[in-house]
């Protein structure tokens, strides 16, 4: 077989319909010199078609040497009455270049997808962290402004987890005064962080 030309390099050759179909008949034979001169005939045809769809030149040449590879692999399928070889190789050149073009920016909308996600995510939680924070300091600069049996009852009960007679044995405070300033301190933490209800 030939060396393949590189493609953009040369014009295709002047081989007429009936020659071309007469090729492709040996090519689907698993004639190598008739593949050969299959190539030289259609190569800058199709690397025409593909690098006008797919604009990048590597790229191009990569897919017109598999659809060079598929008029090879697919001879046996050509039927010249459906219309002649440069048409059913210009079809098949098409569709690649096509599924390329899509494949390429299916991958590019994938990793944006991932990267917006990622970037949604790392504010989200940078967002959510400063928000915390705000809370917090709202929650402690409230509670400096209750007494001390209040903040202590509260702070028992809510970050301790004691219930009301733990809180009372605790503070060594009787159960109904424990349980007075927890509900007084409450209303007032409610009303300092101004949560309705």
């Amino acid at each position: 077989m030939n060396q393949p030309i590189p493609f953009g390099t040369g014009r295709p050759a002047e081989t007429g319909r009936d020659d071309l179909t007469d090729v492709m008949q040996q090519v689907a034979h698993g004639d190598k010199q008739a593949f050969s001169a299959l190539y030289d005939a259609l190569a800058p045809m199709v690397f025409g078609i593909v690098v006008k769809v797919v604009r990048d030149r590597a790229q191009s040449e990569e897919v017109a040497q598999e659809v060079m590879i598929d008029l090879w692999r697919q001879a046996a399928r050509y039927r010249s009455d459906a219309g002649s070889v440069q048409t059913w190789a210009a079809t098949i050149a098409h569709r690649r270049a096509v599924d390329r073009v899509r494949s390429a920016q299916a991958a590019s909308d994938r990793e944006h997808a991932q990267a917006a996600r990622e970037h949604t995510t790392a504010f989200d939680e940078v967002a959510e962290q400063v928000e915390t924070r705000l809370e917090s300091e709202q929650v402690r600069r409230c509670l400096r402004g209750l007494t001390e049996l209040q903040r202590q009852a509260v702070t028992l009960a809510y970050y301790q987890g004691l219930t009301y007679r733990e809180v009372a044995e605790a503070l060594r405070t009787p159960l109904p005064t424990v349980k007075t300033r927890m509900r007084d301190g409450l209303i007032r933490l409610r009303d300092c962080m101004g949560v309705t209800t």
